[in-house]
C-alpha cells in the first residue's frame, strides 16, 4: 500500500457533489487519411498496453475504518477497460458548441472511488471529421506537472511509435480489499512518521512565518508586525458564489509566439500577458452585467513546489495571490501592474517555499475536513464572504511538437479544470504546439454563457498586442525618453516612470468604441464571432454556429 500526502488526501476531504475535485483535458484529434477502422476500440487496445506506465492508471484507494485517517493506495488487479474507456457519439450537427456543452455535463459527475480514479471518453460525430478525447482524473492523484508527465506516458511523438516492452506478470492476491487491522496499523504508523516530519519542520516553518507577518524595517532595521506585502481581499462580483455541482465550459487558442512576443516587448513575462488578458476579459464581462467593483480582482495562481527533473504522481503545488488590476483602465498600464503585483507574490513564494508543508498529520482530519466543507457550501457563505481570490487562473507548460494518442494527432489540447465555492470560474491555460490552449471551466448558475468570457479572451489578446506592437521596445525606448536616468544613482527606481513617459498611440481609437453591452442587450443581439483553432480539415467549417 501507499499513503496519500496530507495535501493529496485533501483533495478527496473537501470533494462535495457541488465540488468534483477532478481535472481533466479535451482533445481534438485528426484521425490518419483514409482510416476506416473503429477508433474506441484502437483507444483501449492502445490503454491496455500502456496505462502500467503511470501507476495511477491501476490503483485504487482504500479508506480507513471511520474516515480516521487519510486512505491508501492499494493495487487494482482487475481495471475494467470497458468501465474506464467510454464511447460518445454527438448528435447532429455536431458542432464544437455541442462538444463544448457535452463535455461540461461529463465534468459535473463525480468518480467512483471504489476504482482507478480515472476515465477517458472517446467522442464521435464532430462536423469537422474529427474525433475528440475527453479524459478527468482525480487531483488527489496528480497535479498540472504531474499529468504531464501522464500524458507523456500515453501519448507519443509519432504516429506508428515503437513497442512498448509488457509489464513483467505480478502475483495475484486475490485481496479485494485489506483488513480492518491492517488498515488501522497502518495509519497509526504513518500518523507517527508525519507528526516527526512535522516536529522537525517547526523551525524552518516558524522562521519562514516570521518573515512574512514579522518582517525586518529596512529603515531602522527592526522587525515590525505587518500584513504581507500585496495583501488585500477581493471584492464581490458574481463570480464569488456557493456553486452547483453543473459545469459550463469553453475552449479558445491563442498563438504562443504571439504571447511571447508581447512579453518580451514589454517587459512581462508570459504569465503576467495571461494574466492582464483575463483581466481584460474579466473586467469587460462583469461590465455586461453592470458590476464594476471598485477593488481590483484578485487571481489566485498555482504556484509549483516541484525540484527540476520531479515527476512524482502527486501535488506539489502551493498559491500565489496576484492583483489583477481591474480597476486601471489602460490595458498596457493593467500589465505593468500585473507585472509588480506578481513579482511581490514570487518574492513572497520564495520566503516560505522550503517551509511549505505537502504532508501532515492526518488522524481525525478526514471527517473533520468533510464536514467543515459540507457546512461552508450547504451555509452558503461564500455568498456572503469577501473573496481571498475572485477568480482561479493557472497556466500549466507542455510539449511544443505535434502528439498523437492511439494513432490520431492532436490538434488541440485543451485543459479543463476546477471551480469552486467562492470561486466560481476556473481559467487554466496549456502550451502545445505553438499555441496557447485555454479552457474555461465554470459553475453553469453563476456563468451560463462562459463562451462569451472566452470570445472577450480571443478580442483582449488582439486589443493588448496592437497596444504593445504600436510601442518600440522598452529598451530601445529608454535613452531617447529619459536621458537622465544614465546619471541616477537608483535607475530601478526610474524604471516606473519610463514606461508611464511612453505615448500609446493605438489606444486613441477606443475613444470611439461602443458602450459595453448590458446583460439584456446582450441576450437580444447575436454573439460575437468566436475565434477558435482551425485545422486542414475544419478550416470551412464556421467556427460558431448558428
Amino acid at each position: 500500500m501507499n499513503h496519500l500526502s496530507g495535501m493529496d488526501a485533501s483533495f478527496l476531504h473537501v470533494e462535495t457533489p457541488e465540488m468534483p475535485m477532478h481535472v481533466g483535458s479535451l482533445q481534438i484529434a485528426d484521425l490518419p487519411e483514409g482510416y476506416g477502422g473503429d477508433y474506441y476500440e484502437d483507444v483501449k487496445r492502445w490503454m491496455a498496453t500502456r496505462m502500467h506506465l503511470a501507476s495511477v492508471f491501476q490503483r485504487k484507494l482504500a479508506l480507513m475504518p471511520f474516515d480516521l485517517a487519510n486512505p491508501v493506495w492499494v493495487d487494482d488487479e482487475d481495471v475494467d477497460l470497458d468501465y474506464h474507456v467510454r464511447h460518445v457519439i454527438l448528435p447532429r450537427p455536431g458542432t464544437l458548441e455541442q462538444l463544448e456543452k457535452y463535455v461540461a455535463r461529463l465534468h459535473s459527475s463525480l468518480l467512483d472511488r471504489s476504482r482507478p480514479l480515472w476515465e477517458i471518453y472517446v467522442i464521435e460525430g464532430l462536423n469537422t471529421g474529427q474525433v475528440a478525447i475527453y479524459n478527468k482524473m482525480h487531483h488527489a492523484a496528480i497535479d498540472g506537472q504531474a499529468g504531464v508527465a501522464i500524458a507523456k506516458a500515453l501519448l507519443s511523438a509519432s504516429a506508428e511509435p515503437a513497442p512498448i516492452k509488457p509489464p513483467r506478470p505480478r502475483p495475484r492476491t486475490n485481496q479485494y480489499q485489506l483488513g480492518v487491522a491492517e488498515l488501522a496499523g497502518a495509519a497509526i504508523s504513518n500518523a507517527l512518521t508525519q507528526y516527526i516530519k512535522l516536529f522537525k519542520s517547526l523551525p524552518v516553518v516558524g522562521r519562514a512565518v516570521a518573515s512574512v507577518i514579522y518582517p525586518r524595517s529596512e529603515t531602522d532595521g527592526k522587525r515590525h508586525l505587518s500584513l504581507p506585502e500585496g495583501f488585500a481581499l477581493g471584492p464581490k462580483t458574481p463570480l464569488n458564489v456557493a456553486i452547483t455541482n453543473q459545469r459550463s465550459f469553453a475552449a479558445r487558442s491563442l498563438p504562443l509566439a504571439e504571447v511571447k512576443s508581447m512579453a518580451k516587448r514589454s517587459g512581462a513575462s508570459l504569465n503576467d500577458v495571461v494574466m492582464a488578458i483575463c483581466a481584460g476579459a474579466l473586467k469587460r464581462y462583469l461590465a455586461d452585467y453592470d458590476c464594476h467593483p471598485t477593488k481590483p480582482l484578485i487571481a489566485g495562481v498555482p504556484v509549483s513546489l516541484r525540484e527540476a527533473g520531479n515527476t512524482d504522481p502527486n501535488n506539489q503545488v502551493s498559491m500565489m495571490m496576484v492583483s489583477l488590476a481591474t480597476t486601471i483602465d489602460d490595458p498596457i498600464e493593467r500589465l505593468m501592474a500585473i507585472n509588480a503585483s506578481a513579482n511581490v507574490g514570487k518574492k513572497l513564494q520564495l520566503s516560505v517555499k522550503g517551509a511549505m508543508p505537502t504532508d501532515f498529520p492526518s488522524l481525525g482530519v478526514p471527517w473533520l475536513m468533510s464536514g467543515l466543507v459540507s457546512l461552508y457550501g450547504r451555509s452558503r457563505l461564500a455568498n456572503k464572504l469577501p473573496p481571498i481570490a475572485n477568480v482561479a487562473i493557472s497556466n500549466v507548460p507542455g510539449p511544443q511538437f505535434p502528439l498523437y494518442f492511439a494513432g490520431a494527432k492532436l490538434a488541440g489540447f485543451y485543459p479543463v479544470s476546477i471551480p469552486g465555492h467562492g470561486i466560481a470560474l476556473n481559467m487554466t491555460v496549456q502550451s502545445y504546439n505553438g499555441s496557447l490552449e485555454v479552457g474555461l471551466t465554470a459553475c453553469r448558475r453563476a456563468l451560463p454563457d462562459v463562451a462569451d468570457l472566452a470570445d472577450y479572451g480571443v478580442e483582449e489578446h488582439r486589443k493588448l498586442k496592437a497596444l504593445i506592437d504600436a510601442r518600440e521596445p522598452v529598451a530601445a525606448v529608454l535613452p531617447v525618453a529619459v536621458p537622465e536616468v544614465v546619471v541616477v544613482k537608483k535607475p530601478t527606481r526610474a524604471k516606473p516612470a519610463v514606461v508611464a513617459a511612453v505615448p500609446v498611440q493605438a489606444a486613441e481609437p477606443t475613444r470611439g468604441a461602443k458602450a459595453p453591452k448590458t446583460a439584456a442587450r446582450r441576450r437580444a443581439t447575436p454573439a460575437a464571432p468566436v475565434a477558435r483553432k482551425r485545422t486542414a480539415k475544419s478550416a470551412a467549417v464556421s467556427t460558431r454556429p448558428h
